[in-house]
């Protein structure tokens, strides 16, 4: 707790070895507060902590319990500080605690941008410009690795995969068309592909088409080229295209697509993900993906989630394993367009009554619009109101609700601009 007097912090803090989180936090010192980072036991000497961010505010316990209560899907763990990163989450993060009524003013702890100096007499970090690089370029590194360079796991695969009725599958030809190698070993097969294979005769498929993607970074130890392996029956075959890359956008995948799939099922790189929706979308095929847990809300996605075609799966994904098959968190979900029976997570909504919805979960921003929070919904509204990805993810739009504009929501409070959201309506 802060003394009478004492400066109150608010930071965001990543380490250079875990780009696929961060940590926010309050503390009355920013300087110590590094330092324990940096000195934690049991981290690698390599596993540098800097601050991303950090701003002065006038409770840092009340914005830090509201960033907690905020962000809950985007929390490691209930009782922890760790958050899922990626560069759109972390400008949510600070957008959010920018437009806290407790907010004071930005610091910034860079060399060539000080707004207040915070002196480190004993630096145990280089800094940016010393190191030879910018702000920028580590945010792009981080967004690659975490983006791109991972796998999915087969039990989350297997997870998801099984909710749905077996006879979706039933002599249908199944397209993975994104880096889902095919090896003798299965440490070097995608776990898409290995689960369709093991499954094969299960789910009664009609056919299996994976391909190998020939990227930099050799996830499944194939080698450069990339390859297309079809199992047909009993019958398995690959074959290496002269010029394929085994990109899901090279004319052969896109052929694979448009003429032989009917069923996609994949993780996309993160990066490429507008593409891939696009490309995939208006194929007209039938699709089990995995994407950024905040497409609901991100403008390029919105339209399609408005339109109905697509929604959210039934999972979450809350790891990935990297390409030394550690454990990376991961701020991912599973969407469709196969109708989702039974989807659990309906009870995650409160649809109740404005007047029964806590008034700590209810809002009107500076222009009257309605924002709830904590997967509150009134049933009695007749008016739009802004909601977050949270309901979106539970199955709103299959409870009598839909997405009214097809661009994010900016709420301002007090001539300040919040994180997005999407406005709602109920039908």
């Amino acid at each position: 707790m802060a003394k009478d007097g004492e400066k109150q912090f608010i930071y965001i803090v990543q380490a250079s070895l875990e780009p696929s989180k961060c940590k926010i936090g309050k503390t009355n010192d920013l300087e110590r507060r590094l330092k324990e980072y940096n000195s934690m036991t049991g981290k690698s000497k390599e596993n540098i902590y800097q601050y991303l961010f950090a701003c002065e505010v006038k409770d840092m316990t009340r914005v830090e319990n509201a960033i907690k209560e905020q962000f809950t899907t985007l929390r490691e763990e209930k009782s922890r500080e760790i958050y899922f990163y990626n560069t759109p989450l972390f400008d949510e993060y600070v957008n959010f605690i920018k437009s806290h009524k407790m907010y004071a003013r930005e610091i910034i702890i860079r060399t060539e941008e000080k707004k207040e100096v915070v002196k480190i007499v004993k630096r145990i970090t280089p800094s940016l410009e010393e190191r030879g690089v910018s702000r920028k370029e580590i945010l792009q590194k981080a967004q690659r690795i975490e983006n791109d360079e991972f796998y999915t796991r087969y039990e989350d695969i297997e997870k998801e995969l099984s909710m749905y009725n077996k006879r979706i599958w039933k002599n249908k030809v199944v397209f993975c068309n994104c880096d889902d190698a095919v090896d003798d070993n299965e440490k070097n097969t995608s776990a898409f592909s290995l689960f369709f294979i093991k499954n094969f005769n299960k789910l009664g498929l009609k056919k299996l088409i994976c391909t190998h993607y020939s990227g930099t970074v050799d996830l499944f130890n194939q080698g450069v080229n990339g390859y297309i392996f079809t199992k047909d029956g009993f019958n398995e075959l690959k074959e290496h295209p002269k010029g394929y890359t085994g990109s899901f956008d090279h004319p052969l995948s896109l052929k694979i697509l448009n003429e032989e799939a009917d069923i996609v099922c994949t993780n996309p790189p993160f990066s490429r993900a507008i593409d891939y929706w696009r490309i995939t979308i208006s194929s007209g095929k039938k699709f089990i993906i995995i994407s950024n847990i905040t497409n609901p809300i991100t403008p390029a996605f919105i339209p399609y989630f408005k339109k109905n075609k697509v929604w959210a799966g039934y999972n979450r994904i809350d790891y990935f394993l990297n390409p030394k098959k550690q454990l990376v968190d991961a701020a991912g979900h599973w969407y469709t367009n196969i109708p989702i029976k039974d989807r659990t997570k309906s009870k995650n909504l409160k649809i109740i009554p404005l007047k029964h919805i806590p008034e700590k979960y209810k809002k009107y921003d500076d222009s009257g619009m309605l924002i709830v929070d904590n997967c509150y919904i009134p049933d009695d509204y007749e008016k739009s109101f802004a909601v977050s990805a949270r309901p979106i993810l539970n199955g709103l739009l299959e409870k009598g609700y839909k997405i009214i504009q097809g661009t994010q929501y900016f709420p301002y409070e007090d001539g300040k601009k919040c994180f997005g959201r999407v406005l709602v309506q109920k039908i």
